[in-house]
């Protein structure tokens, strides 16, 4: 097997495996029901992963480093000032879920980290370098909005990312339970107020 064959099986064992795992959680997933859903043999689950542990690492690697990298560039675009980078960002999640007829999220760091980040150490390394950076770049860009004057001068730039990162993510627990977009309508209305952006 070459290597883009070998490594696109173990892209489709991971898509198709985060899939399950993020619905069934982490203990309720073996490894028959990954290469189940992704249609292989028992046995080729090894050629590619050492473990179930090590499986989870690389699918959040697999599925975040692609959204941490459109994120920072969403956010680093010189297209437009920086609070409206930030709140154009997540007005176009909001029309993405707004789309679905039931507004459905399946959160695979957000059932990993609530299973295993006290229980694996390297899990739970991984789950909070990947959330440390995103609030680095929303606080970039943050900073850069005080540099520029959108911000007040005396404006905490780490603290409000994390703020509006840990706002983001219960807006979407919300949502998960109330099947409604509604809590990602209140988030984004307060986001546009908290940034002035209008």
């Amino acid at each position: 097997m070459n290597l883009q064959a070998r490594n696109d099986k173990r892209d489709l064992i991971l898509a198709k495996g985060a899939q399950v795992m993020t619905r069934r959680g982490y203990h309720g997933t073996g490894v028959l029901e990954i290469v189940k859903a992704a249609g292989i043999p028992k046995g080729s689950f090894y050629h590619y992963f050492a473990s179930k542990e090590d499986f989870a690492l690389q699918a959040l690697e697999y599925l975040y480093s692609p959204r941490l990298a459109r994120y920072r560039s969403a956010l680093t675009s010189l297209a437009s000032p920086p609070c409206q980078r930030i709140v154009g960002y997540y007005a176009e999640l909001l029309a993405h879920f707004s789309r679905q007829q039931s507004p459905e999220y399946h959160c695979f760091i957000g059932s990993l980290s609530f299973e295993m980040a006290e229980l694996s150490q390297p899990i739970g390394h991984r789950v909070e370098s990947i959330l440390t950076q995103s609030v680095s770049t929303l606080a970039d860009c943050l900073e850069q909005a005080r540099l520029e004057g959108e911000l007040d001068s005396d404006t905490d730039c780490h603290a409000l990312a994390e703020f509006i990162g840990n706002a983001w993510e219960g807006a979407l627990l919300r949502m998960k339970v109330g099947r409604s977009v509604a809590p990602l309508e209140i988030f984004l209305a307060q986001l546009e107020r908290l940034l002035k952006v209008r």
